[in-house]
């Protein structure tokens, strides 16, 4: 009998991104006329909407892009900075020691993670709206549509947005989402049930305020966050409070349009976001791996696997030891990407040699990713956060800010300190992958310190492995940010025992698709085909 006909028409325009909702609007977006900026926007304030502990317009990010009218490649960088008044020392006698899990540090009182002084300024609405206006199509007010609905007439609670509401955060030193949502009487109104528990799936979140905040937005632009009505009422709350964020701060922020690493592998080119966002990460594994003939050794084997960690490990210490804000500390990228680097680290891993990444766990993965094609070829790439909840929804706003001023190591004098106007490192990576002059695969994840090394398996499946690209998402991943290695459950057991035998510390988790959501989009022969994390609640949309 012969396959069926295949009935749905080719999409000349496709996006992916882990809520359906979000999808939904950047799709519409498309399918109205507007190209891939204007998608990424739309779904991106959509997420703010639908994951608001997640993402928003008071949060970070990083946008990487392919421009097909040129043939270039840029980065707008939306790190948020420490505000004016942070300084180096100012919580130094109230460190008591790193989260476990590396991600952020305890202190007492959780200054750092909770409340207004857990806040840097944000900047991605900013960075959105900068993007737009060099390579956006519609107008700014025509994206708002599909956030505006969602937080008008409500949105349904999911399995995922749930799961972070609800999260255990213990365990690493963090404060639970759950006991910051009761921190403001807003945030409680929002997303607690009456007995002071998150709301649950299927249970609905109504946030007129938020609607209205958007509808300014959208009427009079980002000006009205960063220095019209709402950048007055943020900085009025904030002086309450005792926050940090001043209005001058917010009218001061603007976003960085620079240029993107551009790492070699297998003869494509990787476009990276360079310091302080993650692509360093991702293109020194790549480097390291292009040393090894990794298919003949047998895809997730002992060996592979063995291989890969030690490149994580190799590449974690060095991004430990010297990554941080390019205006504050300098990163030897020449060093860090190099050959001689690269060969070195594979001759030690040949040896034999293990590299120490002494931190336990695995980071929690409150961020969200879109990649977006258009029928252009303009390519479109976001990772976006608040970094962690801060628990604070400012008063009659309707959005949370970030808590992003617990990724500074409150210990003076390293890499990663807190000072006036510096940008935390981020592993937040979304990237290009280009053979010669065109792009045939673009990709992004959320997951803290995972989304390195999620991306970078996932390149692998698609470069060295020859996978399509949801294969390649839903292949079983492995992480390495530690000195135990965390397996997925997908993981053979053969290779958990074998990994077990040479010596390595393993751990199975007890999640079918674990360690960051990657979504993503594929562009070989200009066909496009897209790919969502199941771990996550979203899809790719093709638009005909």
């Amino acid at each position: 009998m012969p396959r069926p006909t295949r009935r749905i028409p080719t999409p000349r325009a496709m996006i992916v991104a882990p809520q359906p909702e979000a999808v939904e609007a950047g799709a519409a977006v498309l399918a109205a006329g507007g190209n891939a900026m204007d998608a990424v926007v739309a779904c991106a304030l959509t997420q703010g909407v639908v994951d608001p502990m997640m993402c928003g317009i008071a949060g970070l990010g990083v946008i990487t892009l392919h421009d097909p009218r040129t043939g270039t490649q840029v980065v707008f960088d939306g790190l948020s900075p420490c505000p004016a008044g942070a300084h180096a020392d100012m919580w130094s006698n109230l460190f008591e020691r790193e989260c476990s899990d590396g991600y952020g540090f305890v202190l007492r009182g959780a200054v750092n993670e909770m409340g207004r002084t857990a806040a840097t300024v944000p900047s991605i609405l900013r960075t959105f709206a900068d993007a737009h206006a060099a390579y956006g199509r519609m107008p700014w007010s025509d994206l708002f549509d599909g956030a505006i609905a969602c937080a008008r007439d409500g949105w349904m609670v999911r399995p995922h947005v749930h799961t972070m509401m609800a999260m255990d955060e213990t365990a690493y030193g963090r404060v639970n989402t759950s006991e910051k949502l009761k921190l403001t009487e807003d945030g409680a109104r929002l997303y607690l049930r009456a007995d002071g528990t998150p709301k649950r799936p299927g249970e609905r979140v109504v946030n007129p305020e938020l609607a209205a905040t958007l509808d300014l937005i959208a009427r009079d632009g980002a000006d009205a966050f960063y220095a019209g009505g709402i950048a007055r009422r943020i900085a009025a709350d904030m002086a309450a409070h005792g926050g940090l964020i001043t209005g001058p701060a917010l009218a001061a922020v603007r976003s960085r349009r620079v240029e993107p690493l551009r790492v070699p592998y297998r003869g494509r080119t990787l476009v990276l976001p360079p310091p302080p966002a993650g692509g360093v990460f991702v293109g020194e594994v790549l480097r390291i791996l292009e040393h090894f003939d990794l298919p003949p050794m047998g895809h997730n084997s002992a060996a592979m696997v063995g291989v890969l960690a030690e490149a994580m490990k190799i590449a974690g210490i060095d991004k430990d030891n010297h990554v941080g804000d390019p205006d504050f500390v300098p990163v030897p990228l020449d060093l860090l990407l190099g050959d001689a680097h690269a060969a070195e680290a594979a001759a030690r891993i040949r040896a034999g040699e293990r590299a120490d990444l002494t931190r336990v766990g695995a980071e929690p993965k409150g961020t969200t990713t879109i990649s977006c094609v258009d029928a252009d070829g303009l390519v479109v790439s976001v990772t976006h956060t608040l970094g962690v909840p801060s628990g604070v929804v400012v008063p009659g706003l309707g959005f949370m800010l970030n808590g992003a001023m617990n990724w500074y190591d409150p210990r003076p004098g390293r890499a990663t300190s807190i000072a006036p106007g510096k940008r935390r490192y981020s592993s937040m990576s979304p990237l290009i992958v280009m053979e010669r002059d065109a792009p045939v695969a673009t990709l992004g994840a959320p997951g803290g310190a995972w989304i390195g090394v999620a991306l970078a398996q996932v390149l692998v499946n698609l470069l060295d492995f020859g996978m399509n690209i949801q294969e390649a998402v839903l292949a079983p991943r492995v992480s390495a940010t530690s000195e135990t290695l965390d397996l997925s459950l997908r993981i053979p057991r053969a290779t958990e025992a074998a990994l077990a035998a040479d010596g390595y510390r393993v751990k199975r988790v007890p999640t079918t698709y674990a360690f960051a959501g990657v979504h993503g989009i594929a562009l070989w022969d200009g066909v496009l085909e897209g790919a969502a994390d199941p771990q996550r609640d979203g899809y790719a949309a093709g638009v005909a």
